[in-house]
């Protein structure tokens, strides 16, 4: 059955600002209106274009959120085993690296821990995980090195892999080939959060410069760009709509 969708907001009713975007606290949810609110905003946006639902997944507390992330339903009801869980779906993702000094919006793949702590073994990597077909279509000359290339080398968009404290970052001068980066992930630290993270990155000068409408329009067109390849990890496909 077809959900039922909210259309989203048109440009002139948008009213998030490129303060919301704060590079000391993170991104700005709360204390907002709901066409101030980048959430929902990105939600209405993303539930319009591929006709489906989405669950907002979040890294952070109170007014400020360093990490924002959209799921599909369609590909978390899926899973057989960790439907219950975001841990194992590709994502879109915002969030405002501090250690960078960017921020960063694209798609992100994650793996969790293939040795969690025992008090916390839902982050476990799951059989039915999106990581497995990630690692699969990383072959040479394949659909995935085709997307990634466009992206990366002719668009600017970055890629982060490997364990999350040892992250390698490669962009368009460091463009790996498909074994390079297979192997770099296949070896991220058991013991460690893990993932691959496929972004657009924008300076604090580059954010100040926009308007928050050129914000959001920014970042639903980067959701765009990134769905090729994302789809490719996802047992469910988003098909964009005309």
């Amino acid at each position: 059955m077809t959900p039922k969708i909210a259309a989203p907001y048109p440009r002139s009713a948008i009213r998030f600002a490129a303060e919301y975007l704060d590079f000391e606290r993170g991104i700005r949810v709360g204390n907002l209106e709901d066409h101030e609110r980048i959430t929902r905003i990105l939600k209405l946006a993303l539930e319009a274009r591929y006709r489906e639902g989405f669950v907002t997944e979040r890294f952070g507390r109170g007014v400020y959120w360093q990490w924002i992330g959209s799921v599909s339903r369609s590909n978390r009801s899926a899973k057989t085993v960790s439907s219950k869980v975001s841990f194992g779906c590709s994502k879109f993702f915002l969030t405002i690296d501090g250690a960078d000094r960017l921020f960063k919006c694209g798609f992100s793949v994650e793996r969790g821990m293939m040795r969690p702590p025992a008090d916390n073994p839902q982050i476990r990597l799951g059989p039915d995980w999106d990581w497995h077909r990630l690692l699969a279509a990383l072959v040479p000359g394949g659909e995935m090195q085709r997307q990634l290339g466009r992206l990366v080398r002719r668009e600017g968009f970055r890629i982060d892999a490997g364990d999350w404290e040892n992250r390698i970052t490669f962009g368009r001068a460091e463009f790996p080939d498909m074994d390079l980066l297979q192997r770099t992930l296949a070896g991220a630290d058991p013991s460690s959060w893990a993932g691959f993270q496929v972004y657009y990155p924008m300076s604090r000068k580059e954010v100040a410069g926009s308007s928050g409408v050129d914000l959001v329009e920014a970042m639903t067109a980067v959701f765009g760009e990134v769905t090729p390849a994302m789809n490719l990890c996802m047992q469910v496909p988003l098909v964009p709509q005309a």
